[in-house]
């Protein structure tokens, strides 16, 4: 059974083109109709609001909206050494690589007596949304909260879906406390987002939202930013993979890392381009034969029957692809990958040779899985520490910038003829020549 669609590049028009990347689109804008709603009744209602849609959307009924620290302490103490060892070294090599992204820039003299420079500053609020529909993601709380800690946000909200018994998941809660925070508020979706944006009786108001989600929390993070109620990491909507192949690669590899991907839910989408049009079936034989064992077959399935396979004549036909794609992942699986670094434009990470699965970088690697999607990749980065930061310019005029800078902007003030923009410098002029 060929479970990925397969397509040679030769013959694949650009109207052809743009329907295959046009990936999780909401024709109809009925996805966005729902979440207007739903932010809306969060908005008039506040925990009301979010304890009915618990009810309706989770099936859980709750009779608080948070957890404090002693429960989550308690809750965390449930899982065995091995599970929080791998958290702990998943939590130090992200940390490792995010910390040092916080380094100060040195200032500059554009002209004698003319100093500037930038300086960095925490964003004071932030909201960290973690996903808990089908599967519960802690290693998304680590790679959210470990810049945000790094970059010194003064209060933290974290958000997630509460599970069938009013708690959260033990990793979930031992994450917490490797990061140092002491509260976690059960609500997740679009209702979640609204929530930190506007803030209720419980959830605090944030400045700025982090986290990836489904479509309804893609399209919340939208609709609260576009209403100027909160800034937005990124549009990062459900999970993508593009594979470069050649006759180097390894079936059994490539399938594995399509199915890692297609596992995340039925909206995913996974792509495989390969300058060796006999991998092709090679690798959807391998897909038939590992999905008997996959525990998420059926939800593998559902996103490979929106994904496709292109075979194309050489490498740089397939990094071009890549580009014009902008793949969340990028996995260059090939021998001499060296060559093709320089060629990837548009990618939010990027794993290189075959023994590099997504997976590490999903995980434990140390680089951010917090990225964009949908072909955002040409114009956003994944989260780093900066994501959390605003950077300030300043700038100190002294008396020997003002006589040599002074001149031109009343010159340049008169081009545009605004006379306070020059009287500005002009008072400063004349006090400077009476001293």
């Amino acid at each position: 059974m060929a479970y990925l669609r397969k397509y040679k590049l030769s013959e694949i028009g650009q109207e052809e083109e743009q329907r295959l990347f046009s990936r999780n689109v909401d024709a109809e804008h009925s996805i966005l109709d729902q979440v207007v709603d739903i932010v809306e009744e969060v908005k008039v209602r506040g925990d009301l609001a979010l304890m009915d849609f618990s009810k309706k959307f989770d099936q859980v009924e709750l009779s608080q909206l948070v957890l404090e620290q002693d429960e989550i302490q308690t809750i965390a103490m449930q899982i065995g050494r091995n599970e929080q060892r791998a958290l702990e070294i998943a939590f130090a090599n992200i940390h490792k690589f995010h910390s040092i992204q916080n380094r100060r820039e040195r200032s500059v003299e554009t002209m004698p007596g003319v100093k500037c420079w930038r300086e960095n500053r925490p964003i004071e609020k932030v909201g960290l949304y973690v996903p808990g529909g089908s599967a519960v993601l802690p290693s998304t709380l680590l790679m959210l909260g470990v810049p945000a800690r790094i970059a010194g946000c003064k209060e933290i909200v974290v958000c997630s879906p509460p599970q069938k018994n009013c708690k959260i998941n033990p990793y979930l809660a031992y994450c917490l406390v490797l990061l140092r925070i002491e509260k976690i508020y059960l609500t997740g979706g679009a209702q979640a987002i609204a929530a930190m944006a506007f803030g209720t009786e419980t959830v605090p108001k944030v400045d700025k939202l982090f986290g990836p989600g489904n479509q309804y929390v893609t399209k919340a993070k939208s609709v609260v930013q576009s209403g100027l109620q909160v800034a937005i990491d990124l549009p990062a909507g459900p999970s993508e993979v593009l594979i470069i192949a050649d006759s180097t690669s390894n079936p059994v590899f490539i399938a594995a890392d399509l199915l890692a991907q297609a596992e995340h839910g039925p909206d995913s989408q996974v792509v495989l381009v390969s300058s060796d049009g006999n991998l092709l079936d090679q690798v959807n034989n391998q897909l038939e034969e590992q999905l008997k064992t996959l525990p998420r077959a059926e939800v593998a399935k559902q996103a490979l029957s929106q994904s496709f396979a292109v075979s194309c004549s050489d490498l740089n036909d397939a990094i071009e692809f890549s580009n014009r794609y902008a793949p969340e992942h990028l996995i260059i699986a090939v021998e001499e990958y060296q060559g093709l670094i320089s060629k990837i434009s548009n990618a939010g990470s990027v794993f290189l040779g075959p023994l590099s699965a997504e997976s590490f970088g999903d995980y434990a690697s140390g680089t951010n899985h917090t990225l964009p999607t949908s072909g955002f990749a040409k114009a956003y980065s994944g989260v780093s520490v900066y994501s959390f930061m605003k950077k300030i310019t300043f700038q100190q005029i002294r008396p020997e910038g003002l006589a040599q800078l002074g001149p031109i902007v009343e010159i340049l003030a008169d081009i545009e003829e605004l006379e306070a923009h020059k009287r500005s410098i002009s008072v400063r002029l004349a006090e400077q020549g009476r001293l």
